[in-house]
Protein backbone atom coordinates (compact mmCIF):
# COMPACT_ATOMS: atom_id res chain seq x y z
CA UNK A 1 0.00 0.00 0.00
CA UNK A 2 1.01 3.31 -0.76
CA UNK A 3 1.04 6.16 1.86
CA UNK A 4 1.97 9.66 1.53
CA UNK A 5 3.90 11.53 4.05
CA UNK A 6 3.79 15.32 4.78
CA UNK A 7 7.25 16.77 5.79
CA UNK A 8 8.73 19.71 7.31
CA UNK A 9 12.78 19.91 8.18
CA UNK A 10 15.34 22.54 8.78
CA UNK A 11 18.20 22.11 6.36
CA UNK A 12 21.32 23.32 8.08
CA UNK A 13 21.78 19.97 9.67
CA UNK A 14 21.08 18.09 6.15
CA UNK A 15 23.34 17.75 3.41
CA UNK A 16 20.25 17.66 0.96
CA UNK A 17 17.51 15.26 0.71
CA UNK A 18 18.85 12.28 -1.24
CA UNK A 19 20.07 9.61 0.23
CA UNK A 20 24.18 9.51 -0.30
CA UNK A 21 24.71 5.91 1.21
CA UNK A 22 25.24 6.50 4.85
CA UNK A 23 28.37 8.82 4.50
CA UNK A 24 26.42 11.81 4.73
CA UNK A 25 23.45 13.01 7.25
CA UNK A 26 20.51 13.36 4.24
CA UNK A 27 16.72 13.72 5.03
CA UNK A 28 15.85 10.58 3.01
CA UNK A 29 18.27 8.75 4.99
CA UNK A 30 17.08 9.72 8.41
CA UNK A 31 13.30 8.90 7.54
CA UNK A 32 14.13 5.88 5.87
CA UNK A 33 16.08 4.19 8.83
CA UNK A 34 13.44 5.35 11.05
CA UNK A 35 10.72 3.77 8.98
CA UNK A 36 12.28 0.61 8.73
CA UNK A 37 13.33 0.63 12.83
CA UNK A 38 9.69 1.85 13.99
CA UNK A 39 8.19 -0.70 11.61
CA UNK A 40 10.29 -3.48 11.67
CA UNK A 41 10.28 -4.30 8.44
CA UNK A 42 12.21 -6.61 6.58
CA UNK A 43 13.60 -4.42 4.09
CA UNK A 44 14.69 -1.16 4.06
CA UNK A 45 12.53 1.52 3.18
CA UNK A 46 12.40 3.36 -0.16
CA UNK A 47 10.78 7.14 -0.53
CA UNK A 48 9.92 9.24 -3.22
CA UNK A 49 9.48 13.11 -2.81
CA UNK A 50 8.10 15.63 -4.49
CA UNK A 51 11.72 18.17 -4.63
CA UNK A 52 15.09 16.84 -3.80
CA UNK A 53 16.16 19.74 -2.16
CA UNK A 54 20.27 21.05 -2.16
CA UNK A 55 22.52 20.91 1.17
CA UNK A 56 20.59 23.68 3.64
CA UNK A 57 17.22 24.24 1.78
CA UNK A 58 14.45 24.11 4.08
CA UNK A 59 10.81 22.20 3.72
CA UNK A 60 8.02 23.07 5.09
CA UNK A 61 5.44 21.39 2.39
CA UNK A 62 7.74 18.42 1.19
CA UNK A 63 5.75 15.49 0.06
CA UNK A 64 6.98 11.85 -0.43
CA UNK A 65 5.94 8.69 -0.79
CA UNK A 66 6.43 5.31 0.62
CA UNK A 67 5.20 1.54 -0.04
CA UNK A 68 4.66 -0.26 2.79
CA UNK A 69 3.50 -3.83 3.37
CA UNK A 70 -0.04 -3.97 5.57
CA UNK A 71 -3.37 -5.09 6.24
CA UNK A 72 -4.89 -2.01 7.52
CA UNK A 73 -3.40 1.21 5.76
CA UNK A 74 -5.39 3.37 8.34
CA UNK A 75 -3.83 1.48 11.06
CA UNK A 76 -0.25 1.33 9.63
CA UNK A 77 -0.94 5.19 8.82
CA UNK A 78 -1.44 5.88 12.27
CA UNK A 79 1.01 4.00 13.96
CA UNK A 80 3.37 5.22 11.31
CA UNK A 81 2.50 8.94 12.26
CA UNK A 82 2.85 8.12 16.10
CA UNK A 83 6.11 6.52 16.16
CA UNK A 84 7.85 8.81 13.86
CA UNK A 85 6.82 11.85 15.96
CA UNK A 86 8.58 10.01 19.35
CA UNK A 87 12.06 9.08 17.73
CA UNK A 88 12.49 11.66 14.55
CA UNK A 89 15.08 14.10 15.47
CA UNK A 90 13.99 18.26 16.26
CA UNK A 91 14.76 19.11 12.65
CA UNK A 92 12.94 16.95 10.74
CA UNK A 93 8.88 16.34 11.10
CA UNK A 94 6.47 14.13 9.69
CA UNK A 95 3.56 16.53 9.65
CA UNK A 96 0.79 13.65 7.90
CA UNK A 97 0.91 10.00 6.88
CA UNK A 98 -2.17 8.91 4.67
CA UNK A 99 -3.03 6.10 2.52
CA UNK A 100 -2.34 7.57 -0.74
CA UNK A 101 -4.98 7.91 -3.30
CA UNK A 102 -4.77 5.59 -6.42
CA UNK A 103 -2.43 6.13 -8.89
CA UNK A 104 -0.23 8.87 -6.65
CA UNK A 105 3.40 9.69 -7.39
CA UNK A 106 4.93 12.01 -5.25
CA UNK A 107 7.25 12.94 -7.37
CA UNK A 108 5.39 12.41 -11.01
CA UNK A 109 1.78 13.35 -10.22
CA UNK A 110 3.09 16.85 -8.99
CA UNK A 111 1.80 19.81 -11.12
CA UNK A 112 4.06 22.73 -9.42
CA UNK A 113 6.75 23.14 -6.65
CA UNK A 114 6.54 26.45 -4.92
CA UNK A 115 9.73 27.91 -3.58
CA UNK A 116 9.97 31.01 -1.35
CA UNK A 117 13.16 32.65 -0.99
CA UNK A 118 13.81 35.84 2.01
CA UNK A 119 16.10 38.38 2.10
CA UNK A 120 16.96 41.02 4.37
CA UNK A 121 17.76 44.75 3.83
CA UNK A 122 16.37 45.94 7.23
CA UNK A 123 18.20 44.30 10.65
CA UNK A 124 17.87 41.05 10.82
CA UNK A 125 15.83 39.27 13.52
CA UNK A 126 18.45 37.34 15.10
CA UNK A 127 15.54 34.69 15.55
CA UNK A 128 15.29 34.52 11.79
CA UNK A 129 19.53 34.54 10.95
CA UNK A 130 18.76 30.56 9.77
CA UNK A 131 16.21 31.08 7.42
CA UNK A 132 17.06 34.60 5.69
CA UNK A 133 19.97 35.96 3.73
CA UNK A 134 21.46 39.43 4.80
CA UNK A 135 22.13 41.96 2.03
CA UNK A 136 24.38 44.96 2.20
CA UNK A 137 22.18 47.07 0.02
CA UNK A 138 18.59 48.65 0.29
CA UNK A 139 16.09 46.90 -2.51
CA UNK A 140 13.35 48.48 -4.58
CA UNK A 141 10.86 46.05 -3.95
CA UNK A 142 8.85 47.07 -6.65
CA UNK A 143 11.87 46.97 -9.18
CA UNK A 144 12.53 43.64 -8.33
CA UNK A 145 8.66 42.39 -8.16
CA UNK A 146 8.65 44.04 -12.11
CA UNK A 147 11.73 42.10 -12.92
CA UNK A 148 10.39 38.94 -11.36
CA UNK A 149 7.30 39.27 -13.64
CA UNK A 150 9.20 38.60 -16.96
CA UNK A 151 10.52 35.11 -16.17
CA UNK A 152 6.73 34.01 -15.68
CA UNK A 153 6.10 31.57 -18.63
CA UNK A 154 8.08 28.89 -20.85
CA UNK A 155 11.68 29.62 -21.08
CA UNK A 156 15.13 27.88 -21.78
CA UNK A 157 16.78 29.01 -17.80
CA UNK A 158 20.03 27.40 -18.75
CA UNK A 159 21.72 30.31 -18.00
CA UNK A 160 20.26 29.92 -14.54
CA UNK A 161 21.27 26.25 -14.10
CA UNK A 162 24.11 24.01 -13.44
CA UNK A 163 23.53 21.75 -16.73
CA UNK A 164 23.49 18.09 -16.23
CA UNK A 165 24.18 15.32 -19.25
CA UNK A 166 21.24 14.89 -21.03
CA UNK A 167 18.76 16.81 -19.18
CA UNK A 168 17.03 19.79 -20.69
CA UNK A 169 17.00 23.06 -19.06
CA UNK A 170 13.27 24.34 -20.44
CA UNK A 171 10.71 25.01 -17.40
CA UNK A 172 7.56 26.72 -17.22
CA UNK A 173 7.14 29.68 -14.74
CA UNK A 174 4.08 29.48 -13.42
CA UNK A 175 4.74 32.82 -10.76
CA UNK A 176 7.31 34.78 -9.58
CA UNK A 177 6.71 37.83 -7.26
CA UNK A 178 8.11 39.47 -4.38
CA UNK A 179 7.25 41.30 -1.81
CA UNK A 180 7.70 43.03 1.36
CA UNK A 181 6.75 40.65 4.60
CA UNK A 182 4.24 42.91 6.85
CA UNK A 183 3.91 40.73 9.62
CA UNK A 184 5.66 38.02 11.93
CA UNK A 185 9.40 37.54 12.89
CA UNK A 186 10.68 38.02 9.17
CA UNK A 187 8.21 41.66 9.28
CA UNK A 188 10.08 44.28 6.76
CA UNK A 189 11.79 41.60 5.13
CA UNK A 190 11.92 40.58 1.41
CA UNK A 191 9.90 37.52 0.20
CA UNK A 192 10.55 36.05 -3.23
CA UNK A 193 8.27 33.44 -4.44
CA UNK A 194 8.97 31.32 -7.39
CA UNK A 195 6.33 28.23 -8.26
CA UNK A 196 7.08 26.50 -11.53
CA UNK A 197 6.13 22.84 -13.42
CA UNK A 198 10.02 21.58 -12.28
CA UNK A 199 13.03 23.27 -11.59
CA UNK A 200 16.69 22.75 -12.63
CA UNK A 201 19.40 22.42 -10.44
CA UNK A 202 20.48 25.47 -8.30
CA UNK A 203 17.89 27.34 -10.54
CA UNK A 204 15.61 29.29 -7.68
CA UNK A 205 19.23 30.61 -5.98
CA UNK A 206 20.28 31.91 -9.40
CA UNK A 207 16.64 33.90 -10.38
CA UNK A 208 16.69 35.35 -7.35
CA UNK A 209 20.67 36.23 -7.15
CA UNK A 210 19.95 38.45 -10.88
CA UNK A 211 16.58 39.12 -9.02
CA UNK A 212 18.81 40.94 -6.60
CA UNK A 213 21.44 42.14 -8.54
CA UNK A 214 18.26 44.34 -10.50
CA UNK A 215 16.48 45.50 -6.98
CA UNK A 216 19.55 46.99 -5.88
CA UNK A 217 19.82 48.64 -8.68
CA UNK A 218 23.06 47.10 -10.00
CA UNK A 219 21.74 45.42 -12.88
CA UNK A 220 19.00 46.67 -15.50
CA UNK A 221 15.70 44.82 -16.31
CA UNK A 222 16.88 44.24 -19.84
CA UNK A 223 19.81 42.34 -18.29
CA UNK A 224 17.95 39.95 -16.82
CA UNK A 225 15.43 39.20 -19.84
CA UNK A 226 18.42 39.14 -21.95
CA UNK A 227 19.73 36.10 -19.86
CA UNK A 228 16.22 33.92 -20.89
CA UNK A 229 18.23 33.96 -24.76
CA UNK A 230 21.13 31.94 -23.28
CA UNK A 231 21.35 28.89 -22.93
CA UNK A 232 24.71 28.31 -20.89
CA UNK A 233 25.16 28.81 -17.27
CA UNK A 234 25.98 32.62 -17.04
CA UNK A 235 28.82 33.27 -15.07
CA UNK A 236 27.84 37.04 -13.98
CA UNK A 237 24.53 35.36 -12.03
CA UNK A 238 25.55 34.88 -8.38
CA UNK A 239 24.16 31.92 -7.01
CA UNK A 240 22.54 32.94 -3.55
CA UNK A 241 23.46 30.90 0.01
CA UNK A 242 21.30 27.93 0.49
CA UNK A 243 19.96 28.80 3.91
CA UNK A 244 17.46 31.69 2.55
CA UNK A 245 15.29 28.94 0.24
CA UNK A 246 12.37 27.54 1.64
CA UNK A 247 10.00 24.44 -0.29
CA UNK A 248 6.92 25.97 0.98
CA UNK A 249 4.17 23.97 -1.10
CA UNK A 250 3.73 21.45 -3.46
CA UNK A 251 0.64 21.51 -6.01
CA UNK A 252 -1.56 18.14 -7.07
CA UNK A 253 -4.14 17.62 -8.87
CA UNK A 254 -7.36 15.78 -8.09
CA UNK A 255 -7.13 12.38 -6.80
CA UNK A 256 -9.32 11.12 -10.51
CA UNK A 257 -6.04 12.85 -12.55
CA UNK A 258 -3.21 11.73 -10.20
CA UNK A 259 -2.25 8.67 -12.68
CA UNK A 260 -2.96 10.12 -15.74
CA UNK A 261 -0.48 13.16 -14.69
CA UNK A 262 2.29 10.85 -13.73
CA UNK A 263 2.03 8.98 -16.54
CA UNK A 264 2.13 12.02 -18.44
CA UNK A 265 5.25 13.24 -16.38
CA UNK A 266 6.85 9.61 -16.82
CA UNK A 267 6.62 9.81 -20.53
CA UNK A 268 7.89 13.07 -21.18
CA UNK A 269 11.21 12.44 -18.22
CA UNK A 270 12.03 9.17 -20.20
CA UNK A 271 12.16 11.04 -23.68
CA UNK A 272 13.87 13.66 -21.90
CA UNK A 273 15.55 13.91 -19.39
CA UNK A 274 14.99 16.66 -16.45
CA UNK A 275 16.11 17.54 -13.64
CA UNK A 276 12.54 17.98 -10.81
CA UNK A 277 13.96 20.19 -8.17
CA UNK A 278 16.76 22.46 -6.76
CA UNK A 279 18.47 19.47 -6.13
CA UNK A 280 19.62 16.41 -7.50
CA UNK A 281 18.06 15.30 -11.01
Amino acid sequence: MRFRLDIAYDGAGFHGWAGQGGELRTVQGELEGWIGRVLRLDSPAELTCAGRTDAGVHARGQVAHVDLPTDDPDATASELFRRLGRVLPDDVVVRKVAPAPDGFDARFSALWRQYVYRLADVPLDPLARNQVVKLRSPLDVERLDAAASSLVGLHDFGAFCKRREGATTIREVLECSAHRVKMGTTRGMVAVTVRADAFCHSMVRSLVGALVAVGEGRREASWLTGLLDRTERAGDVTVMPAHGLVLEQVGYPPDAELAERARVARARRDEEPVCDSEGTP
